[in-house]
C-alpha cells in the first residue's frame, strides 16, 4: 500500500545520508499520505544506504502499525513524529538529523539566530532556530517537547539530539535539513571569527518582507516558475 509515499520515505532517508546529515542508522524521515492520514516512517536500526520500500512502516496517527512488510519496527522517535503531524497539519514530511554543526549547537541548547536572510526558507517566526527541550529518546515526553517549538518554524534544533526540518513537500523537507546544517557552520564560523561574540540575526519583520522583485516584467510567452 501506498508505494509511491514509501518510495518517498526511501528517497528521503537516503539523500540525508548522501549529504552528510547523518550517517548509516542514524536519522528517521517519514511522509503522511493526505487522503488516508497515515503515517510512512523509517523503521529503526537499519542502515539507510539498504533501505527499501517494503522496510517503510505505515502507523496512524494513533500510534498503530497498519504495514510492516519487512518485519521491522518503525523507529523509536515515531511518536514524535506523529506529535509534530498532529500540531502543523500544514506540512506532509519531517527529516531529522544529525548533522555535526547543528548537533553541536543543539548540544549547547543554543539557538541559531537568523545570520544570513535565506533562513527565510526555515520560516523562522521568532528570527532564530528555536530548541526544544531535552527528552529521553522515544518517551511521550519527547515527543511532546517538540510541539511548541515547531509552531514556531519548519527548523527546530533538539538538545542534545540533532535537528528537525519539515515541508509540504519530502525533497524539500530535506533540503530544508540541509539548510539548518548550513546555517549552523556560518553561524559558528561568524562566532569564531567575530572572537566569540555573537553577529544578531536578522528580526522576524524583516524576514517577512522578501517578495520577488516587482521591476521584473514577462512577456506572455514566458515562463513564471
Amino acid at each position: 500500500m501506498l508505494e509511491i509515499q514509501k518510495q518517498y520515505v526511501v528517497d528521503m532517508a537516503k539523500k540525508a545520508t548522501e549529504w552528510g546529515l547523518c550517517k548509516h542508522k542514524a536519522g528517521n524521515s517519514s511522509v503522511r499520505d493526505k487522503a488516508t492520514g497515515y503515517v510512512l516512517v523509517t523503521p529503526t536500526t537499519i542502515d539507510k544506504n539498504l533501505l527499501t520500500t517494503k522496510d517503510i512502516v505505515v502507523m496512524d496517527l494513533d500510534a498503530t502499525v497498519i504495514e510492516a512488510q519487512s518485519g521491522l519496527r518503525p523507529t523509536s522517535e515515531c511518536l514524535m513524529h506523529l506529535e509534530i503531524y498532529k500540531a502543523r497539519p500544514d506540512i506532509f514530511a519531517i527529516s531529522y538529523t544529525h548533522s555535526i554543526f547543528a548537533t553541536s549547537f543543539a548540544v549547547l541548547a543554543r539557538l541559531i539566530p537568523a545570520v544570513v536572510y535565506e533562513c527565510t526558507i526555515l520560516n523562522l517566526k521568532d528570527g532564530v532556530i528555536p530548541v526544544a527541550p531535552y527528552a529521553r529518546p522515544g518517551t511521550p515526553e519527547l515527543s511532546q517537547s517538540v510541539v511548541e517549538p515547531i509552531k514556531r518554524a519548519d527548523a527546530i534544533l533538539m538538545e542534545r539530539h540533532g535537528a528537525i526540518a519539515v515541508d509540504k513537500d519530502p525533497y524539500e523537507a530535506v533540503l530544508k535539513a540541509a539548510y539548518i546544517e548550513e546555517m549552523a557552520e556560518v553561524y559558528y564560523n561568524a562566532l569564531l571569527i567575530n572572537g566569540g561574540k555573537d553577529p544578531g540575526g536578522f528580526p522576524p519583520e524583516e524576514l517577512q518582507k522578501w517578495a520577488y522583485p516587482s521591476q521584473i516584467k514577462f512577456k506572455t510567452s514566458a515562463s513564471r516558475s
